[in-house]
């Protein structure tokens, strides 16, 4: 009981719409339709369990992988802050800086490229340990498990999403998004790095 007595909604609402906007799944609906329209076989179902293994998987276990490299959340977080600069100057500017270099032609695309690295890769999973240490685990883990949610509906509704939205409306969300991506870096950074000169002045 006392796990749930740390639920936040205001902490649980900014950790999905950071999550939210890093997995982009509004932006992702085109690449995803391309692929789909080039034969290759996309299942939702499949796809929702593998997003789930992979952003739950990393939130648990990604703190002692950093352990065997000798880091800390705040080396990590100001090295995820500058991935998710990136990533949010790729949604405003329309270039590709993270390269997708996965075997072509095959058949299911369900986990490669669509899961990893369209609505998984290492800027979401970046972005899930670096926010972390902002938000008690009861909060971040309704925020993923919401935008596991999310992916779910998209993949099954793609085709209705992309008809009711339309493309400039999809187009301009992906901006919206890529913005509020820029702003979470840039607190990250210098809360992280406050962080990191107080440790430094202390020692």
């Amino acid at each position: 009981m006392a796990f749930f007595s740390l639920f936040d909604f205001q902490q649980f609402l900014s950790a999905f719409l950071v999550i939210f906007a890093a997995i982009d799944c509004i932006g992702s609906i085109p690449t995803i339709l391309s692929t789909k329209r080039r034969g290759a076989i996309v299942n939702p179902n499949k796809a929702t369990i593998c997003a789930m293994v992979m952003l739950f998987g990393f939130f648990y276990i990604g703190e002692a992988f950093l352990s065997l490299f000798h880091l800390d959340i705040s080396s990590f977080a100001i090295a995820g802050s500058l991935i998710i600069f990136l990533f949010g100057m790729e949604m405003i500017l329309d270039v590709e800086i993270f390269k997708s270099n996965g075997p072509s032609n095959v058949k299911d695309a369900t986990f490669i490229p669509i899961v990893f690295p369209l609505l998984t890769g290492a800027g979401v999973l970046t972005t899930i340990l670096s926010i972390r240490s902002q938000y008690s685990d009861i909060n971040m883990l309704l925020a993923m498990l919401a935008n596991i949610g999310v992916i779910f509906f998209v993949l099954n509704s793609i085709e209705k999403i992309e008809a009711k939205l339309g493309k400039n409306i999809i187009y301009m969300l992906q901006k919206f998004f890529g913005i509020i991506l820029i702003a979470i870096a840039v607190k990250l950074f210098i809360s992280n790095l406050t962080i990191l000169i107080a440790k430094t002045t202390i020692q």
